[in-house]
């Protein structure tokens, strides 16, 4: 690994790309400090430590929420919008057919994606505010018509465009996903005042015994995440004029994780879509939808077994969606009986789609299980008693900042690894 970084800073093209990368995760890491007025620090510091929802909210906006910064909201709304549009896809026709159109109907898509992201940012940007009113953290007054309100409304709705038009930057002209980065670069950023909070009142056996269990979870990350089915593939002899080609046998390889963190993000997301339309109305005149509010935030408590069990079972369900949206069996059955290609013993066709839809559908099973367990098992430990001060500084979410940052290392590297070896390959054509 480190003599594929030290190679990369030897390539110029390389090397400007990871440059690039490095100085946009810093002007988001500056931006993360650029304060919306109207707040007071001590009261939002105290709302923060007591409300583990709104906790969990700015684990991955990297503590901008926290400080009321300008991207507080982080690139939340633009998950929320892709989630919108990737289920939509799968049910509106006319989506269906764009999508399959290639580069042309992802594009479109995307821009669709960019146009439903600026409502639901003003959405949250007003239910945030409406939150933190109740609290009485705002030194503003909380009124659509007033100048203070329109002003913040503004300033985290644009904060949050930016960090979108930042990760497609990223994901355009850096190595890797923008959008991916950007939340690694959030998790990052908690990791030294986890270290101070844990210094300051020290468990050395909880952190030994933590400590095994994250070596453990890594190593079991990175080895199911390089995991694959091939299936041998092989190519009958082709008549092109006066000349036969021999044809060849190579696999079509099928990654036992093909969704990456993707299930994991869609899941928590879904999941605090209802937590926070509740929190905006706990306070209701309306007695019943503050009864409701407050049910539904008892019930899905982030600690509680009800949270925990929906966790997994999101996890696991988008697991199987988003890696059918990727990988298509007809699609590749498709290819591989007009390219004359075959899997020995299956018959070309229909037979090659079902054979290839049973195991995506195993190996799916076998991966999605996989990353619903390792969200969920460090914070199923982190409610125990035994470990309630790791729980205190944070380390019970854990579970899901390693999958994520480990995910976003591993596939970095690879396409690192993929763009030093396609150099290598431009010397020896030229």
């Amino acid at each position: 690994m480190f003599d594929s970084i030290l190679n990369a800073f030897r390539a110029p093209d390389i090397r400007r790309r990871i440059l690039f990368v490095l100085g946009t995760l810093i002007v988001f890491r500056a931006l993360a400090h650029v304060p919306v007025p109207g707040a007071d620090p001590t009261k939002l510091a105290a709302f923060f430590n007591g409300n583990a929802l709104f906790g969990l909210l700015d684990l991955f906006s990297g503590g901008g929420l926290s400080r009321f910064s300008v991207v507080g909201l982080g690139v939340n709304p633009y998950i929320n919008a892709s989630i919108i549009m990737q289920l939509m896809t799968g049910v509106v026709p006319a989506l269906t057919a764009l999508q399959r159109e290639g580069e042309y109907g992802r594009n479109k898509i995307n821009q669709y994606t960019r146009y439903l992201t600026v409502p639901l940012a003003i959405l949250q940007s007003y239910g945030f505010l409406a939150v933190l009113n109740q609290a009485g953290v705002l030194n503003t007054t909380f009124d659509l018509a007033s100048f203070g309100t329109l002003t913040q409304i503004i300033s985290l709705t644009a904060g949050s465009i930016l960090l979108m038009w930042i990760g497609e930057l990223i994901t355009e002209k850096g190595i890797g996903n923008g959008i991916s980065f950007i939340i690694f670069a959030g998790i990052v950023s908690r990791v030294p005042g986890v270290i101070q909070g844990f210094l300051s009142n020290p468990d050395w056996l909880e952190l030994v015994v933590f400590g095994m269990v994250g070596i453990l979870i890594i190593f079991v990350i990175i080895f199911v995440q390089e995991g694959q089915r091939r299936i041998p593939i092989q190519y009958a002899n082709r008549v092109r004029g006066h000349r036969i080609y021999q044809g060849g046998s190579t696999f079509l390889p099928l990654r036992v994780n093909m969704s990456g963190v993707i299930p994991i993000i869609f899941a928590i997301s879904i999941l605090l879509f209802p937590l926070q339309i509740a929190t905006y109305f706990k306070s209701s005149s309306v007695a019943v939808v503050s009864q409701i509010s407050t049910g539904i935030l008892t019930w899905l408590d982030t600690r509680g077994l009800l949270y925990l069990s929906l966790y997994f079972l999101l996890t696991l369900a988008f697991g199987f969606f988003y890696t059918f949206i990727v990988f298509k069996p007809d699609e590749t059955a498709n290819n591989l009986r007009k390219s004359g290609g075959f899997i020995p013993g299956i018959r070309p066709g229909q037979p090659t789609e079902d054979y290839l839809r049973r195991v995506a559908f195993r190996i799916t099973l076998a991966g999605a299980t996989f990353i619903a367990i390792v969200a969920v098992l460090p914070m199923v430990l982190a409610a125990l008693p035994m470990f309630s001060n790791l729980n205190s500084v944070g380390v019970g979410l854990g579970g899901t900042s390693i999958l994520i940052v480990v995910s976003v290392v591993v596939e970095t590297m690879k396409q690192l690894e993929a763009q030093l070896m396609m150099r290598s390959y431009e010397g020896f054509i030229r």
